[in-house]
């Protein structure tokens, strides 16, 4: 048969939009899927048998068999043992379709791909020393023709073949045989006895090393846990290892979910799209979310080895043994997964700390995805490429969902929703609908309000206000919602949404008696109650308050919204200095630093100079009291101390003033820096910087905050604060002070700091070259210097041999920290940062279309920007949209952007 490769649609073509109500069930199922993987230099031969048969629950008996299928060429095809002809069947743009099949039937293609030019890195590509695979979403059909879609579950058994210089051969499943095959080649063959999507389907094959454990699970079932890297990172494992039996333990006692096969695999990868991919008993990683080690990771990468290495084996259950019927599902597992993962770290850690940390990525990502082009519902209706929407929504405003969930049910009932779902689900391809009624089947409650989160997109909005009477000693909340229009819905209805309050009086949290209810002793006093908003508008009154309170609202960020009361600064002030409430104090704290940076803000634009401007002692005072609380976390310390981000400010804002927002929280930074002089010496001398590195929440908060005082202390120039930075950078004996010293000498605008700062980078650079991970930070570093000039510097950096320019953990150290991080300077220079921006983006649209979607975040947000900066941006866009070969990630993005 001649050979037929596959060519992507017309370019000029728009792509298709698929839609939510028009998913059908497929036709076909497979029962078994057998494929054999012989994987030479240049080229990769794939052998798939799969044994088909008709839906039941199709509405009409399926006579034909269409197959996703791209970047393939097809070597032959068998319909039960007979070679079909070229009459049998018919190519489409990314499938094939094959005429006249029967109810029950064995279908034998084989392919050639080429895994060496596959720079998409989706389906079976080359990473430096090995062949690996990513097939979610829909990078299985770039393997092999399928049925590739979530709800065909089957049973895989995997063989692969390859030259005996790469030693390692996995799959998913169990090994049931390996061994010598012809020509020094050898085999193994993997068997994975659970049902599966081809989107979990992995493959490794390459010459690594790798660590060993074990681990007995509750019913005394030995698993075997093996962590495969490049020989060389063979001693950053270890922290990955613990996390993952912490993280079995931990998915046992919580959700009693215990492990099913023989064997758990975790392979790290160096040329990864993502951060990692829960392929069953075969988990790829990104070697950023593995590879871990004191000189060479900073706390912030220790803690995302331990939330990675957690959430891809929460996956198991959640996402594996109980997946998603379609792709509009994937808040279903991602969100569930998200919420799992943050709640094991926050056992492990401090549950305020992480709070405030996933708050925060929320309030500046997330909400600003929700006022966007690309704002969508956790459950969206539609998509043009699916890869576009593994977005901060899906994720991160999907475990809030759940959050939520769990806030209202309490406890007890969602540990029982979630028993029931996984029992009545498991081994099946389910939609939110499916969970959501499962939770209320075990609880009583009625969810049937609460589901519209999964449709209705946007960040509400809640104004409260208040009002006490001293006679009747009765405090009454009227809460109002409102959510503004997105581009799925103009007009939103109420949400369910649950609300943590507490009332402060002088003596401290007052008891609570909400009239008409009774109190929420989850927490076990009468001080916190959760009120449920189901209504446009609702008062809720307060009982025997016998003084007038200070509201603290929303404890715990309880729900994704923004909230609006009218905190005067001295009830801001009672909050950051004594709310029970962790989170609140923290928040307290953002508020009062949003006051000041705003009041900057306000001399700035009047052109007068911020050199004058001053701080009140009382708001002075607050701060320092933060410093002296004995009773603080020291990590909640540091957060108290960081003023808000400029990407959260600017999220607040209706139009971005970009010069006042940057220059107005750095004069408020060095009036604290100055005022406070004495207690952050005081910080940073007294920490101990000898002491042994350990990875425990005391010594990173410890490290922390030192690291924060070190920050406010550069911002004095001081030639001897310089110089104890360099002495930081220079002694330190773990990367997170060696990263947080080269920081702060990177962005001090003083002589001796631009001296002492190239000395050190060229320093760097020289120690670390061979560590591709220490690299990025190097690069990243440099790209988010808030100094002038920095473009300039980035794009000699392009050609510097440190940076490969296909690789993702490359593009996103440098082009997405300028562009991304690095406000002042990505919107300086009439559009240059815009213009070079979109060159990168046109560049990586043919060469991996995923990464160029994700880096066009900044300009699909050019609507919230003066009129001379938004021509500049949709000139960019533009210019991207009339490009003749644009991928689908990219054309949706663009278009959306754009209408």
């Amino acid at each position: 048969m001649t050979a037929v490769e596959q060519s992507l649609p017309a370019n000029n073509l728009q792509p298709k939009t698929i839609y939510l109500k028009d998913y059908q069930v497929p036709g076909y199922l497979i029962k078994t899927t057998d494929l054999r993987f012989e994987i030479y230099e240049g080229e990769t031969i794939v052998s798939a048998m799969l044994h088909l048969y008709r839906n039941p629950a199709a509405q009409a008996p399926a006579t034909q068999l269409t197959l996703h299928g791209a970047d393939l060429e097809l070597v032959s095809i068998a319909l039960d043992g007979k070679i079909l002809s070229a009459d049998d069947y018919e190519f489409g743009e990314e499938n094939i379709t094959i005429f006249n099949t029967p109810a029950e039937f064995k279908l034998l293609t084989i392919t050639k791909i080429k895994p060496e030019a596959n720079t998409s890195l989706e389906g079976l590509y080359r990473s430096r020393t090995m062949y690996c695979t990513q097939c979610e979403a829909e990078g299985f059909r770039k393997i092999t023709y399928y049925l590739d879609r979530p709800d065909v579950m089957s049973e895989f058994t995997t063989t692969v073949v390859a030259d005996k210089k790469y030693p390692v051969l996995l799959s998913n499943g169990n090994l049931i045989d390996q061994g010598e095959a012809d020509n020094d080649r050898h085999f193994a063959t993997w068997h994975d006895p659970f049902k599966k999507p081809a989107y979990l389907f992995a493959l490794v094959a390459g010459d690594l090393a790798h660590i060993e454990d074990s681990f007995t699970t509750c019913t005394g079932r030995e698993v075997a846990l093996k962590i495969f890297v490049e020989p060389k990172d063979l001693d950053k494992c270890e922290h990955a290892m613990t996390s993952l039996k912490n993280s079995m333990r931990w998915d046992e006692q919580v959700y009693g979910r215990e492990y099913d096969l023989n064997i758990f695999m975790i392979v790290a990868v160096d040329d990864f799209n993502m951060g990692a991919m829960e392929n069953k008993g075969l988990n790829i990683f990104n070697t950023s979310c593995v590879l871990a080690k004191p000189e060479t990771t900073t706390d912030a990468g220790f803690q995302r080895v331990e939330g990675v290495v957690a959430h891809e084996y929460f996956h198991n259950w959640s996402g594996n043994r109980v997946t998603c019927r379609d792709w509009f599902q994937l808040s279903l597992k991602e969100g569930f997964t998200v919420y799992r993962d943050s709640e094991f770290s926050a056992d492990l850690g401090s549950r305020t700390v992480k709070r405030v940390e996933d708050v925060s990525l929320l309030r500046t990502l997330q909400f600003a995805e929700d006022a966007g082009p690309m704002a969508h519902p956790i459950r969206p209706e539609s998509y043009i490429e699916i890869s576009n929407f593994y977005t901060m929504t899906i994720y991160e405003k999907g475990a809030e969902i759940i959050r939520m969930l769990a806030t209202l049910l309490g406890k007890e009932n969602f540990r029982k929703g979630t028993d029931l779902y996984f029992e009545r689900h498991d081994g099946q391809a389910v939609t939110t609908e499916d969970f959501v009624a499962a939770l209320a089947d075990a609880s009583g409650r009625d969810l049937s309000q609460f589901k519209r989160w999964y449709s209705q997109a946007g960040t509400p909005r809640l104004q409260v206000t208040d009002h006490y009477d001293e006679n009747t000693q009765e405090y009454s909340l009227t809460i109002k919602q409102s959510c503004p229009p997105t581009p799925e819905c103009q007009t939103k209805l109420p949400f369910h949404i649950p609300i943590a309050v507490g009332l402060l009086g002088s003596a401290g949290d007052l008891p609570l008696y909400l009239k008409d209810a009774e109190p929420d002793f989850e927490t076990g006093d009468n001080t916190h109650q959760v009120l449920e908003l189901t209504a446009a508008e609702q008062t809720f009154v307060f009982q025997r308050v016998q003084e007038k309170p200070v509201p603290s609202l929303l404890r715990g960020f309880s729900a994704p919204v923004k909230l609006q009361y009218g905190y005067s600064r001295a009830d801001l002030i009672v909050l950051m200095s004594r709310d029970s409430d962790g989170f609140n104090r923290w928040e307290a704290s953002q508020q009062l630093g949003l006051q000041a940076i705003y009041f900057a803000m306000s001399i700035y634009q009047r052109g007068e100079n911020l050199a004058a401007l001053q701080l009140d002692a009382e708001l002075i005072a607050a701060y320092r009291s933060v410093l002296q609380d004995e009773s603080l976390d020291k990590a909640m310390v540091a957060y108290m101390l960081s003023l808000p981000t400029e990407a959260y400010i600017s999220e607040l804002a209706e139009v971005v003033d970009v010069e006042a927002i940057h220059h107005s929280r750095s004069a408020i930074r060095k009036i604290l820096a100055r005022e406070l002089r004495t207690e952050f010496m005081g910080i940073y001398t007294a920490y101990d910087h000898t002491q042994a590195y350990a990875a425990t929440a005391d010594a990173i908060a410890a490290r922390s905050l030192k690291n924060v005082a070190l920050g406010y202390l550069m911002l004095l120039g001081e030639d001897e604060l310089i110089r104890a930075c360099e002495q930081q950078y220079r002694t330190a004996n773990n990367m997170t002070d060696v990263m947080a010293a080269l920081t702060q000498l990177v962005n001090t605008d003083a002589p001796l700091a631009h001296t002492l700062a190239e000395s050190a980078l060229a320093d760097f650079y020289q120690r670390w070259q061979d560590e591709s991970l220490v690299v990025n930070q190097w690069l990243m570093v440099q790209a988010s210097c808030a100094l002038p000039n920095t473009l300039a510097k980035v794009k000699s950096l392009q050609q510097h041999p440190a940076y490969d320019g296909k690789n993702p953990n490359k593009i996103r150290a440098l082009i997405a920290s300028f562009c991304n991080g690095n406000a002042i300077n990505f919107h300086a220079d009439a559009g240059a940062g815009y213009a070079f921006l979109a060159d990168q983006i046109i560049v990586l649209n043919t060469q991996n279309p995923q990464i160029a979607s994700r880096l066009l975040t900044p300009l699909t947000k050019w609507k919230k920007y003066s009129p001379e900066r938004q021509g500049l941006m949709k000139a960019e866009l533009e210019r991207i949209m009339a490009e003749p070969a644009l991928s689908k990630d990219v054309f949706e993005v663009v278009s959306k952007s754009l209408a």
